[in-house]
């Protein structure tokens, strides 16, 4: 029989040889003082100055414009960014946290913040030219809205088999086609269009552009939403419009290569907007449990119910734990396809188990627009679609388990 101890270190030994005290490890619930400041700021602005306008937001399906002016005055719509253009120079699990806490009132918000953030804010402070950045990203960060121009009509999942073209004349390029499922599109005034500039080279001719409005973007009808309806959600189309070559974002024949890096980013933060919305849903049923008695008794303190939102609490800390470690992940410069995919798949279940089952655990209420709950329902539909599907998300996790297995 082989004894274990003569195999494995005394766990005193290991103590001793490490440089590094386990009690000073932190949780993944460990935030930096002003990461604390941060959430806490967010969280009283999202109550006083959005909460008020939610549900007048989502019945216009339109995001009101002294919301969006506030974002920015917030220093909210540039966390990441240098100072020296307006941004914040925050965390990216600042960035994660605000998205959280702005869903916990309204994901319709919550996305508006996300894709300014980790979509299109990411791409410029990591591929912008200095010139580009002095010239954009100041006001991306301060005022300007923008949105992140890649899916297409027969391009949603397979999103490299885009059809929009970008064609070279001397010191311009013009650029054809037309976008769909365009989040931000019509508040915006700056767009990142991917666009093909050599089909013959397949997705290697995928070419990130910087395109401004005023260029001759043509702005689609707004589409009329399930749910996050004060999020603008158009199609676009280029008519061979003329943008210079110096608004080329990055490297040629790398816009690939880009929107696979931050998508992945993106999956982190719709993570975060998922778990916000699953406690922004519980947060408005539970103390109503403890309100409203039958037959005598408080309908949170019925053990069946106790046993239902025990076990949803219960998953919106796994998917917090999950969207946690993959956003400290990221900030460490790891490798995190797998643990974004996984966070952004697990959460969009969770928040839509959550608001199903609170929108169930008050009753007829629930399901009036009255009460906020079939919001939060509504809303949850879009996390398993947007930024890969449930089956995207699924098959990138299944390929890095396999590559773990399969040696």
């Amino acid at each position: 029989m082989i004894r274990i101890a003569k195999h494995i270190p005394r766990l005193s030994a290991l103590a001793r040889a490490s440089t590094r005290p386990f009690s000073s490890l932190p949780s993944l619930h460990s935030l930096t003082e002003e990461e604390v400041l941060l959430r806490d700021a967010v969280r009283k602005f999202a109550n006083e100055q959005i909460r008020p306008k939610v549900r007048e937001m989502d019945e216009a399906e339109l995001l009101d414009k002294s919301v969006l002016k506030a974002l920015f005055d917030q220093g909210l719509m540039g966390i990441e960014a240098e100072s020296k253009y307006g941004g914040s120079e925050s965390s990216f699990m600042s960035a994660i946290l605000t998205i959280e806490e702005l869903a916990k009132v309204d994901p319709s918000v919550s996305v508006v913040c996300d894709v300014q953030n980790t979509l299109v804010g990411t791409l410029f402070n990591k591929y912008a030219t200095e010139a580009q950045k002095e010239k954009y990203l100041t006001r991306l960060n301060t005022d300007t809205v923008g949105c992140f121009c890649l899916s297409e009509a027969g391009s949603g999942s397979d999103a490299f088999a885009l059809q929009t073209r970008a064609e070279k004349h001397g010191d311009y390029y013009t650029i054809s086609g037309s976008k769909m499922w365009i989040t931000n599109s019509y508040e915006a005034d700056i767009f990142l269009v991917f666009a093909n500039v050599d089909p013959s080279k397949g997705y290697k001719g995928i070419t990130c552009f910087i395109v401004e409005r005023e260029d001759g973007v043509k702005i689609a009808k707004k589409e009329i939403k399930l749910g996050i309806r004060a999020s603008s959600t158009c199609g676009l189309s280029f008519d061979d419009i003329k943008v210079p070559a110096d608004r080329v974002l990055g490297e040629i024949g790398k816009g690939y290569k880009y929107a696979i890096e931050i998508l992945n980013e993106g999956r982190i933060g719709i993570a975060a907007q998922m778990i916000g919305l699953a406690q922004g849903a519980m947060d408005e049923a539970l103390p109503y449990m403890f309100q409203r008695k039958q037959f005598g008794t408080f309908i949170g303190d019925f053990q069946g119910m106790q046993f239902q939102y025990a076990q949803i609490a219960t998953e919106i800390e796994a998917a917090r734990l999950l969207t946690y470690n993959a956003a400290r992940l990221k900030e460490e410069g790891k490798d995190v396809v797998q643990q974004a995919a996984m966070a952004k798949l697990y959460s969009s279940q969770v928040a839509e188990r959550a608001s199903s089952k609170a929108v169930e655990w008050v009753g007829g209420v629930g399901f009036t627009r009255e009460f906020p709950i079939e919001k939060f329902y509504r809303d949850s539909r879009i996390g398993a679609i947007y930024e890969g599907t449930s089956n995207i998300q699924l098959a990138t996790i299944a390929k890095y388990v396999k590559a773990h297995y399969a040696k």
